[in-house]
Formats: C-alpha cells, structure tokens, sequence
C-alpha cells in the first residue's frame, strides 16, 4: 500500500460563533468545541484512508482559553501516527476575535480514529510520509502517547480478570 503525506490529508476549517453555540456562561459551550474537533479529525482520517472512520478515543482535550460568540473559531487537524487500521489526529483549535485580531490557542486534542471497510470491519491505513522536522517530532511524540495507551489498556484488563 502506497503511503501518504501528513499534508495530503490535512485539514484547516472556521466557523464564527454564534448565540446557539454558547453555555449559561455566555461562552462557546466546550461540547460544541469538542464537536468541531471529532468533525475536523474525522475528515483528515477519510482523507487519508479514503474509508469511513470512525472515532475510537480522544486521548487529550485541554481547553486553553475560552472562546466567545462572534469569534471566529479555526481548527487546524492533522495525522501525527499511522498503525495498521489507526490513525492518531492532532487538532488544535484558535480563537480570533475579530474585532480586535487578536488570536488565541484555545484548545489542542488527540484523537484516534480506526479505519472501516465496506464490511464495517477495520481495514488496513496507508502508511504515512514524513517529510519535515515538525511531522518527525510529531510522529515520535504520537509514539510516545501510543505506548501510554497501550499500557493503560493492558493496566486495566490486568485489573478486570
């Protein structure tokens, strides 16, 4: 199977943010955000597989700074690491006020998402190229956090037999 490159498949997509979008606090609700992430990783992980995909955990979601309606919420989705029927998507999300210009990290998340045939069944990812400085480091990193999964995985079945 042929591979990839990570900008072949990355996404960068905005929306402003509007009254239906905020909380009781009167700032964009957090599920709203998490929504746009899981949808910004799921069309970087079809882009790369060409396959549904479907989203298998969300390892980290740290939100930053609020985000607030009128801003104009970007999310920038790519693939750090490829497995056999898995891909990790990083996605970082900013906030711009668009009054003033001034932008701002709101949010960064980790997700995997698994590859699914016509079957339903999990289906074999193009590898991935990597091809500056920044997707190696990336890369190396998702190894990193892929070992932790693993362990914690194998730490909780150990526990439940």
């Amino acid at each position: 199977m042929d591979g990839k490159r990570v900008s072949e498949s990355a996404v960068a997509t905005s929306q402003v943010m509007m009254p239906q979008d905020a909380n009781p606090s009167g700032n964009v609700h957090g599920g709203v955000i998490m929504k746009l992430i899981d949808t910004a990783a799921g069309v970087v992980a079809r882009r790369h597989t060409r396959n549904n995909a479907v989203t298998a955990s969300i390892d980290r979601l740290d939100f930053h700074h609020p985000v607030y309606v009128g801003d104009l919420l970007t999310l920038r989705a790519s693939i750090n690491l490829v497995g056999m029927t898995s891909l990790e998507i990083g996605v970082r999300a900013e906030a711009e006020d668009l009054i003033t210009g001034k932008i701002r990290h709101t949010a960064s998340a980790y997700l995997t998402f698994v590859a699914l045939g016509s079957n339903g069944r999990p289906v074999e990812v193009p590898r991935l190229m990597l091809e500056t400085q920044k997707e190696i480091r990336r890369n190396r990193e998702a190894c990193d956090r892929r070992d932790l999964r693993l362990a914690e995985k194998r730490k909780e079945k150990a526990h439940q037999g």
